[in-house]
């Protein structure tokens, strides 16, 4: 070989990738041991050696937080909640009051994200966003977290590796939802949204709905739950599935503002009236939600809070610092929909 080796070289020769090199010759224990052994073997015949100043500036902080914004594709193309992207003003301003740039993208959670991050050194930190299935990522996070990256996602307070999460009081917001609902004498109550461990957030919203019926004596009827994620159009679907089951319903507390404005696209449809016939409240408080006819009532979370949350607690990590993570409270917005 006439050129000076390059890690490149060394990955075509041990049959890996690039990236495994260079966490190979670095140390990463992600590693492991046989493949590590190949490729400083390679590396020794080749006479390579590491360029230390290289390193070292890659090893730098970059002084950049990474947003990464996930959701799983819908059928009608919407791609980023709205409650997200009311986020981002909030972000961007505590970054820059931290003195640090911030890097936004888009990813798909079934990619490589997880190892582009991790390598690449592109930011000091990752914030996370989505309403993806956390199971079906979890271990991707956990991986990240092992390997000391750092990172914070916006979720269900508790789920994950301790430290990580920043997110709404969920429960008592689904509790104050269904509870104004019943004060309007409302008492089939619908709930449409996920209620199982995939989704935390929303299934934490689905206890508090279950909360408030428990204290109002009313018995859950299962089947006046309808799995929705996040989408107007699941929103639609679950209208349509409630009426398959031949349920009878006067309300409907809705995981999202999304979902309950699709909902209401169906009982219109329908012929149903909102709030005469079906009473509805949503969670997020979304710009939308003002603009539907009826104007939606809705759980909202301050998502000034929120975003300063997040930043606070991933520069809390960065500083090697334990930050205090509590569920951010939520307020009952009473509009039209809702009877109130």
């Amino acid at each position: 070989m006439s050129k000076r080796p390059t890690s490149f070289d060394i990955a075509q020769l041990a049959g890996v990738s690039q990236p495994t090199v260079s966490r190979a010759l670095r140390g990463v224990k992600s590693v492991n041991a046989q493949t590590r052994q190949r490729i400083e073997q390679i590396a020794r015949s080749l006479h390579y050696a590491v360029d230390k100043h290289a390193s070292s500036l890659r090893s730098q902080a970059a002084n950049t937080l990474a947003l990464l914004f996930f959701e799983e594709p819908a059928e009608d193309d919407s791609t980023i909640n709205p409650f997200f992207l009311s986020m981002l003003g909030s972000i961007t301003h505590a970054c820059a009051r931290a003195g640090y740039d911030l890097l936004i993208s888009f990813q798909q959670l079934s990619g490589d994200w997880h190892v582009d991050y991790q390598d690449s050194r592109k930011a000091d930190g990752i914030i996370l966003l989505g309403y993806g299935d956390y199971e079906a990522y979890r271990a991707r996070l956990d991986h990240l977290t092992e390997q000391g990256t750092h990172v914070v996602r916006w979720g269900a307070v508790g789920t994950g590796p301790a430290g990580i999460t920043v997110g709404s009081d969920n429960r008592g917001g689904g509790a104050q939802a269904t509870a104004h609902l019943i004060a309007q004498g409302r008492s089939a109550i619908a709930f449409l949204g996920a209620a199982d461990s995939r989704y935390p957030e929303l299934e934490d919203r689905y206890r508090g709905y279950l909360d408030a019926l428990a204290a109002a004596g009313i018995a859950a009827d299962p089947r006046l739950q309808a799995d929705a994620i996040t989408t107007e159009e699941a929103g639609q679907d679950a209208i349509a599935e409630l009426g398959a089951r031949g349920v009878a319903y006067d309300a409907i507390f809705a995981a999202s503002d999304s979902i309950a404005i699709g909902a209401m696209r169906g009982l219109a449809a329908l012929g149903r009236s909102v709030p005469g016939e079906v009473a509805i409240v949503g969670f997020d408080d979304i710009p939308s939600a003002q603009l539907t006819a009826p104007p939606l009532s809705t759980v909202t979370q301050d998502a000034r809070k929120a975003g300063e949350a997040l930043v606070r607690t991933l520069l809390a990590q960065l500083r090697g610092e334990t930050a205090e993570v509590a569920p951010l409270p939520t307020c009952l917005v009473i509009r039209a929909s809702s009877g109130g």
